[in-house]
């Protein structure tokens, strides 16, 4: 028994340590006030890439970004890849979720896994975000993100087009039109048949600690982003952002150390409408509901920030009560904003 035990510390303490990660968490409303698609691409571009701006040094987890209705009730959240696949025009979340997930996606995959739909019919005036799995077919890495295809391999394997000249090939067998990482080992020589692996999206950042990209997950309801929490324990420090918030010079900020912190942002009406239509959540103020609720954007000129812009400036605001934070935990690594 003390055996087992001593074998158990020692696989245990040989697990990379989770790092530090820090989530944004949006409104689906908050591109409703923009009358025009282009300018809804624009925003989403502009939040996405700051989103993107912050490397992600999270070791087990993929990096999320929540997107959150303002349903009363909680309901079953939808998977993102089970979005309508109607033509028909999307507002709130469906648009917004739909439109991160194209801007995550490796542009030589976009054609592939996502069909003609009238909410991307302006994503052709969005510049690239040039993250670091967004591979040229140059470019060589020891990852790459690939699809499925229909056509099998000679010896029953897989073939995955990831953006070079030729397909690879993986021994299992999956299903055509999914989206794999695919470790391409050292062996550049694309003309033999040595097959590859599949492997954790994860990898690239557990290895290298580079940005591997987001996924996107949904919430009916704010509270259903609290209890659909998928992190053990749920997160250590909730911060809401609002004009009505409490105003803190960011060198006087304090952040607890966490493993897992969110910074939400609200809609039209702000986060107090979110809390005020969540019945899981009636009868609460913002000051309830979060650990922190602060106004990063002071003495602003205009009667009202888009959300976008918002994040641009919060994000500055809090970097450096962050990274005090992450010195006080011993981390030197500044985490991303998934």
């Amino acid at each position: 028994m003390a055996k087992k035990k001593k074998r158990a510390r020692a696989e245990a303490e040989s697990q990379p340590e989770p790092q530090n990660e820090v989530e944004l968490v949006v409104s689906g409303d908050s591109n409703d006030n923009e009358k025009k698609k282009k300018k809804k691409k624009k925003q989403k571009k502009q939040t996405n890439k700051a989103d993107n701006d912050h490397e992600e040094e999270e070791a087990k987890e993929i990096p999320t970004v929540v997107v959150f209705d303002n349903k009363s009730d909680s309901v079953n959240d939808y998977s993102v890849k089970e979005l309508d696949s109607s033509d028909e025009n999307e507002t709130g979340a469906p648009f917004l979720i739909r439109i991160l997930r194209y801007l995550e996606t490796p542009q030589y995959l976009r054609r592939a896994l996502f069909p003609k739909h009238n909410s991307l019919r302006y994503v052709g005036v969005l510049p690239p975000l040039d993250a670091p799995h967004h591979l040229r077919k140059h470019e060589w890495a020891p990852y790459r993100e690939g699809v499925t295809l229909k056509e099998r391999s000679l010896d029953s394997g897989t073939l995955v087009d990831v953006g070079l000249h030729k397909h690879v090939v993986i021994d299992q067998v999956v299903e055509p039109g999914t989206r794999v990482t695919v470790a391409m080992g050292t062996n550049r020589n694309l003309d033999t048949d040595l097959p590859r692996e599949i492997a954790s999206p994860s990898k690239p950042r557990e290895e290298s600690g580079m940005y591997w990209g987001y996924r996107v997950r949904y919430a009916s309801n704010l509270s259903s982003v609290f209890k659909d929490c998928p992190y053990k324990g749920g997160y250590d420090h909730l911060i809401g952002t609002s004009e009505h918030g409490l105003i803190v010079n960011s060198s006087n900020l304090t952040i607890p150390t966490f493993r897992h912190l969110l910074i939400a942002f609200g809609g039209l009406a702000g986060l107090e409408e979110s809390i005020e239509e969540d019945n899981n959540l009636k009868g609460k103020n913002a000051q309830e509901v979060f650990d922190s609720y602060l106004n990063t954007c002071p003495h602003q000129g205009s009667r009202t920030i888009r959300t976008e812009e918002a994040i641009l400036i919060s994000l500055q605001y809090f970097q450096e009560p962050i990274s005090r934070a992450l010195q006080k935990s011993g981390s030197l690594n500044f985490p991303c904003v998934s």
